[in-house]
């Protein structure tokens, strides 16, 4: 009937929580939902499954830090956002999770495995790596004293230069008036 050593403490040990029970539920249906009709909703319960196993991690950052905004966005490809810029989706086959950032340059893919924990820990790496991030740009650096600053300087306007044709045009003209006058001067002269 009764195992007199299976009493008190170990009895609550060998009995699983409801919180297993219930993951270990969503596992089991979403390996059921294999098919193609609710590959949705078991791509939306994989992704559940993934957020309650980040919840240790997010209860260890910082109430002051508000960069991640975690949450199950259910659309036509249901993902499991982090931030701004990374998220987790499944990946083709609907059993593959994919942990993917998007950058000015594209998306790319930071981990993908079929395992939670591996994915647990690339998301660990990212969020330490954001809140590293953060604290760098939060840092003030001091400027250095310095002497005022110097006035601009005055730019020096160069004068207008003509156009060098011009220049030589005139001054043949003023040339050939200039020989002209003389010519005209010394003729009147010996006349």
């Amino acid at each position: 009937m009764s195992d007199p050593q299976n009493t008190g403490s170990e009895a609550r040990e060998m009995r699983p929580t409801l919180r297993e029970a219930l993951r270990r539920a969503r596992i089991e249906a979403a390996d059921r939902t294999g098919v193609v009709v609710e590959l949705r909703d078991a791509e939306v319960a994989r992704l559940e499954i993934l957020n309650d196993a980040l919840d240790p991690l997010f209860a260890q950052v910082p109430a002051r830090v508000d960069l991640f905004d975690r949450g199950i966005s259910q659309g036509e490809t249901p993902r499991l956002w982090i931030d701004v810029v990374a998220h987790v989706l499944m990946g083709r086959d609907k059993r593959i999770y994919r942990f993917v950032q998007d950058t000015r340059f594209g998306r790319i893919v930071l981990a993908e495995s079929h395992d939670v924990a591996v994915i647990v820990d690339a998301v660990t790496d990212y969020v330490a790596r954001r809140l590293i991030e953060r604290e760098h740009a939060m840092v003030a650096t001091p400027l250095p004293v310095a002497e005022p600053p110097a006035p601009p300087p005055v730019p020096v306007v160069a004068p207008k230069r003509r156009g060098g044709v011009g220049m030589f045009v005139l001054g043949f003209i003023l040339g050939a008036l200039a020989l002209f006058g003389f010519a005209l001067l010394a003729s009147v002269q010996n006349f």
